[in-house]
């Protein structure tokens, strides 16, 4: 019944029971965007309805908002954000692909842009500005007031995944021989406090940092009791020109909520806070993903099919490189081909299931590098461990395939051959697929971005070449 009621009867509705979203339901039972929800609000974007775009999107979480951007067409979005005015909430841009965000902010006044960023944590000013190409970016920061323009400034400077760029420079510090009722009365009485904190920090006279005070141990004492007595002097903290991927494994190894920033001199210039570091996980782990496909990092769904192709190309072409290498290798045994059809047919077989392994010791391998579980103390143990299992399954599927492969070609000396060649390719992809990640890392390449491609070329060039060099030499073909 709630998919018959437009907005204009939703609003109706609020003024005697509850909000407009009570009315007109947002997602399904699955929690996916209702495709009418999405429709009544285009209609009402196209009706210039500001009073009802304007309660929908207070209504809405920046997260919920960002969803319902993406899901309307291009000319939809900038004039909702044109509508609506102040009561949109900039905060939602972050939440959409780049090229969402840097198309709707390409279209709207930088006048607009500069007061949605007025509203941010410097934090989220900061990711939604640095996209931008650096002409649109100053015009942006122009328009702002000096106070408010120069930590966003200082932040851009950082270096890009940085964390100088994450962190957020709105943070309560106060001097170490101030005491717990001061604090306090200073938390209650200053109106521009950061919208969520989890703890103070101690600074002297030049803002260097002194040590961190948590809330809980703030609040259990008593008002006359000196900051300087409660500071955790050895509180973890980082550096402005720390990378994001050690920040994050910093927070998941000790438990942290939040961490101060510190620049080269130790002053304290910023926090990082767990939502920050949550959003660093995903972004990592989804670079990780795409470049374990060979798809390019700033690929989103959002992008049109020139760029996709585009950013796919050099890869498919390395990948065409290294196919015809592994192709070179069954040219060497062209004549033992022609003899032994079955061969022919078996070949990709061996190859296949040689890659197959492989795949899965090199996932393991890219992700023990990344969290930094393999290192030099356990490198030779696990290596031992991944040849291993690469024998074990490859006696386990030699019979299989073995079996497989006389009761096919009624041939029984087939199944020797292929089970050979099984093991050898299974032991040489579990070593390929932990060595190669493991020598990439150590000259400082990124492992998951190269390894699918050697790895593959080597159970490809390992598989053909076993197989065929031990069928030549077990029929006895030339």
């Amino acid at each position: 019944m709630a998919e018959n009621i437009d907005i204009a009867q939703a609003a109706d509705a609020r003024l005697t029971e509850g909000s407009v979203l009570d009315h007109l339901p947002m997602r399904d039972e699955e929690g996916q965007l209702r495709h009418e929800f999405v429709e009544e609000i285009a209609h009402a974007i196209h009706a210039a309805d500001r009073p009802l775009l304007c309660e929908v999107v207070a209504e809405l979480h920046e997260a919920d908002l960002g969803d319902l951007i993406a899901a309307l067409e291009p000319e939809d979005r900038v004039t909702l954000v044109e509508i609506t005015g102040t009561d949109f909430d900039f905060s939602a841009l972050n939440e959409v692909d780049d090229a969402v965000r840097e198309e709707i902010l390409e279209e709207l006044e930088p006048e607009t842009v500069a007061e949605g960023v007025r509203e941010l944590e410097s934090d989220d000013a900061v990711q939604l500005l640095e996209g931008l190409d650096q002409e649109d970016k100053e015009e942006i920061l122009e328009k702002l007031p000096p106070a408010e323009r120069e930590p966003l400034e200082r932040s851009l400077l950082y270096p890009e995944n940085s964390a100088g760029r994450r962190m957020q420079s709105e943070f309560i510090a106060v001097p170490p021989d101030w005491t717990v009722g001061q604090a306090i009365d200073y938390m209650r009485d200053t109106p521009d406090l950061p919208d969520r904190f989890y703890e103070i920090y101690a600074v002297d006279a030049e803002k260097h940092w002194q040590g961190a005070v948590s809330l809980d141990t703030l609040l259990r004492a008593r008002r006359p009791v000196p900051i300087a007595d409660l500071i955790d002097e050895d509180r973890r903290r980082v550096s402005v020109l720390d990378d994001q991927e050690e920040v994050a494994r910093l927070f998941g190894k000790y438990n942290l909520v939040a961490a101060p920033v510190v620049d080269t001199t130790n002053r304290l210039v910023g926090v990082i806070t767990i939502d920050d570091v949550v959003d660093v996980i995903e972004e990592e782990a989804d670079e990780d993903l795409k470049a374990l496909g060979g798809v390019t990092s700033d690929e989103e769904l959002s992008d049109n099919v020139w760029t996709i192709a585009r950013g796919r190309f050099n890869w498919l072409l390395v990948n065409l490189a290294t196919a015809f290498l592994a192709s070179s290798v069954l040219g060497l045994f062209e004549g033992q081909l022609e003899k032994m059809v079955a061969l022919a047919v078996l070949a990709p077989i061996v190859a296949s299931q040689g890659g197959n392994a492989a795949t899965q010791t090199m996932t393991v391998a890219v992700r023990a590098l990344a969290t930094r579980e393999l290192g030099s103390n356990n490198a030779f143990r696990v290596v031992l461990r991944e040849a291993m299992v690469g024998l074990v399954n490859g006696l386990a599927f030699a019979v299989i395939t073995g079996v497989a492969a006389v009761a096919w070609f009624k041939i029984p000396g087939l199944g020797v051959v292929i089970g050979l060649a099984i093991i050898c390719n299974l032991v040489a992809g579990a070593l390929g697929g932990i060595l190669i990640p493991m020598v990439l890392e150590r000259v400082r390449a990124d492992p998951a971005v190269a390894s699918g491609t050697f790895v593959t070329t080597i159970t490809d060039v390992v598989g053909f070449f076993s197989f065929l060099g031990i069928a030549t030499l077990w029929f006895g073909l030339k």
